[in-house]
């Protein structure tokens, strides 16, 4: 049986927690919300995977984007994994649990854990944005490692974004960025196009921060 955990206790913004676990995702996000997936081949290799697992659950991604990541609280422990799929879409037959013990980095940043909270501050030439969110879930399979956050705080957007790293059986590893994002409506709908260019120009951000070429 698959085990999950509420978050009826945290602030997410919106109700699909765990949706960007679902192959659908891209047919079938939640109403209301807008959905993207984008990959990029980091390179090949069981030592690149190792290397870049570290820098991926250590807010990797984020800062290499040009985020800092402040006020990181502990994760609970507390998870919603929702259903893990096989390459053909097919639920396995034995779901994983969540992570039990503590890891952390060579540089002694402990690793993304599930109910982790922490607020992404992006500068700009009009100022500091701030988006608080929160870990609803990580992924600890072998070959194949990642997790999602989900928004907790009022912005220009509001829903869920995964990050997942792949040790493919033809040697390749891969990283796949899944999000689903509130499409604006009243005031926001005015900038949307300008949210819309922000959020691939971030999006591919992201896909260069653990490519090797970026130093991981």
């Amino acid at each position: 049986m698959t085990r999950r955990s509420t978050f009826t206790d945290q602030s997410v913004t919106y109700g699909s927690i765990g949706a960007t676990l679902d192959p659908d995702l891209l047919r079938y996000p939640p109403q209301g919300y807008l959905p993207a997936e984008d990959s990029v081949r980091i390179g090949s290799g069981a030592e690149r995977f190792e290397r870049t697992v570290e820098a991926l659950m250590t807010w990797g991604v984020q800062r290499g984007a040009g985020y800092e990541v402040t006020d990181v609280s502990a994760g609970t422990g507390a998870q919603y994994p929702g259903i893990v799929y096989d390459v053909e879409g097919s639920p396995l037959a034995e779901q994983p649990g969540p992570r039990t013990e503590d890891r952390f980095g060579a540089d002694g940043t402990p690793y993304i854990a599930p109910g982790m909270q922490a607020t992404l501050v992006r500068h700009d030439r009009l100022g500091s944005k701030r988006t608080p969110v929160l870990v609803v879930y990580v992924i600890d399979e072998p070959g194949r490692v990642g997790y999602a956050y989900g928004t907790t705080g009022d912005g220009l957007e509001g829903g869920e974004e995964s990050f997942v790293l792949e040790h493919r059986d033809d040697d390749t590893v891969w990283l796949t960025i899944r999000s689903f994002r509130e499409i604006p409506t009243g005031v926001k709908r005015s900038i949307a196009p300008v949210i819309r260019r922000r959020r691939r120009e971030l999006t591919r951000r992201q896909l260069r921060a653990l490519h090797p070429a970026g130093g991981v």
